[in-house]
């Protein structure tokens, strides 16, 4: 069922997104018609749904720089055709490569008892048997850093700081930076091991993976998520006393492994070029499926692409669906990208990426020039009966179109109701059956309604459009 607009969020689309003209003079209205055709017709589509369960279930993880990922590349590029794009192809590139072998954790000594733990992207592993040493509790990557030098000598770094659940994922900042430096921040204070909580908002026993900062495959020490529950769990054996652990990871690594970027286009009628991208990332973690993180992204992309491309007049710009390759491990695709297509990145008039799961869209967020935000603000009326509400223009896209937005390419960011999908997210729970159909499907409405209203004007978003412009 379609949504209208409350009066407090009228109210937000006056505040937020001014318009210095009428939207009947900003957007064409045959634009507009056939924009609000396609996002009916995504409410019905099962493409995408389709793209997503095929993925997850014939391909399943897919490991960064792994077979597996190479694979999910290949049956990419079958679907695709199948789907009638006549343009597809990968552009390869290479980064470092990491995989887990094992991993396990147990308290040892007078409360003897297991951890369920995951090892991080970039764990080092310990030497043969594990290593077993005394716990420090921090509540901050801060508190970590501050120690003194040689504080932690021989010892097991345990940074156990909580993630704040949010509607649109801003917790995830602060909470992930542990992930990313605890290991550094040990090992520059003498610890032979580093422990995080989880970074995630559900409170079930199961951990949560995700990538450090490092050179190369690997990071500076061992280190490893706690599930919620086994960080809690630590923490009040820590209450009672000094604690040991026994820690043993073993991983796999390489210096260089293949990856590539997937891409399909529907050619515009144009002549100038022009590109609007929309993306998403194939690679996942190996704990689940990829599902949520970010099967669905790819799915709802592509769907939108496909659903422009039946259309028997095509838009004046070309569409263009990246499918980026090891997003997770480093955002590897997103910058091969940005260097392969250097010379062309004037001609990208703007940037989407669907990685934020598949909850309903809630709020439009623009990073365009500020003579551009009477057409954002078009742009958002006509997905307002969807429920999506107008944001402001600090948007920086998501994390495969940074480099592209750093370079002057404007973004949109449809932003997704990412309430509960940190329960999710990097955990063995990530699965095809937590995908909600019909707010998927709102998803590729949304989107289909947004990359034609980009590509079908010749509206410059990186500043405002010329007075002689016809559809201004």
């Amino acid at each position: 069922m379609l949504r209208t607009l409350t009066p407090f969020a009228l109210a937000a689309f006056v505040t937020v997104m001014p318009a210095t003209a009428d939207k009947a003079d900003v957007l064409d209205p045959d634009i507009r018609s056939q924009a609000e055709a396609l996002m009916k017709a995504g409410l019905k589509d099962d493409v995408g749904l389709e793209f997503t369960e095929s993925l997850t279930t014939e391909i399943g993880p897919r490991l960064a720089g792994s077979d597996a990922e190479w694979r999910a590349r290949q049956w990419a590029m079958i679907k695709l055709k199948d789907l009638n794009f006549q343009q597809a192809y990968i552009e390869d590139f290479s980064l470092p490569y990491w995989e887990r072998v094992s991993e396990s954790a147990s308290v040892v000594g007078p409360n003897p008892q297991n951890l369920l733990i995951t090892a991080l992207g970039g764990s080092k592993s310990t030497p043969r048997g594990g290593v077993e040493a005394e716990i420090v509790r921090f509540t901050s990557l801060a508190d970590l850093k501050a120690a003194p030098a040689d504080f932690l000598t021989g010892k097991i770094a345990f940074i156990d700081e909580r993630m704040v659940r949010s509607q649109d994922g801003s917790g995830y900042g602060a909470a992930v930076a542990k992930r990313g430096g605890c290991a550094e921040a040990a090992a520059a204070v003498g610890a032979v091991a580093c422990l995080i909580r989880s970074v995630g908002t559900q409170q079930h026993r199961m951990p949560h993976t995700g990538g450090m900062m490092r050179k190369g495959a690997l990071g500076a020490l061992p280190a490893a998520a706690l599930s919620p529950p086994d960080a809690d769990q630590l923490a009040r054996l820590l209450e009672r006393g000094s604690v040991t652990v026994h820690l043993d990871i073993q991983v796999k690594s390489a210096e260089s492994a293949a990856s590539g970027n997937v891409i399909a286009e529907v050619a515009g009628t144009g002549s100038e070029g022009e590109i609007v991208l929309i993306g998403c990332h194939l690679d996942s973690w190996d704990l689940g499926t990829g599902a949520i993180d970010d099967a669905a992204g790819c799915g709802i992309v592509v769907a939108a692409a496909n659903l422009i491309q039946k259309l028997p007049q095509k838009p004046r710009r070309t569409i263009r669906v990246v499918l980026y390759g090891s997003e997770e491990v480093g955002l590897f695709g997103g910058r091969a990208y940005a260097t392969a297509h250097a010379d062309e990145l004037d001609k990208h008039v703007l940037a989407a990426e669907s990685d934020f799961g598949a909850g309903r869209i809630w709020r439009l967020t623009s990073g365009f020039g500020d003579g551009a935000l009477d057409y954002a603000a078009a742009m958002q009326s006509v997905v307002a009966p969807l429920g999506i509400i107008p944001g402001d223009n600090s948007a920086r896209g998501g994390p495969d179109i940074m480099a592209l937005h750093a370079s002057g390419v404007p973004v949109l960011e449809p932003d997704q109701d990412g309430t509960d999908y940190f329960d999710l997210h990097h955990t063995p729970d990530d699965t095809f059956d937590k995908i909600e159909p019909d707010a998927f499907r709102q998803n590729v409405a949304a989107y289909a309604a947004l990359t034609y209203l980009a590509a079908a004007t010749d509206w410059d978003f990186r500043k405002a459009a010329s007075p002689e412009t016809d559809d201004r």
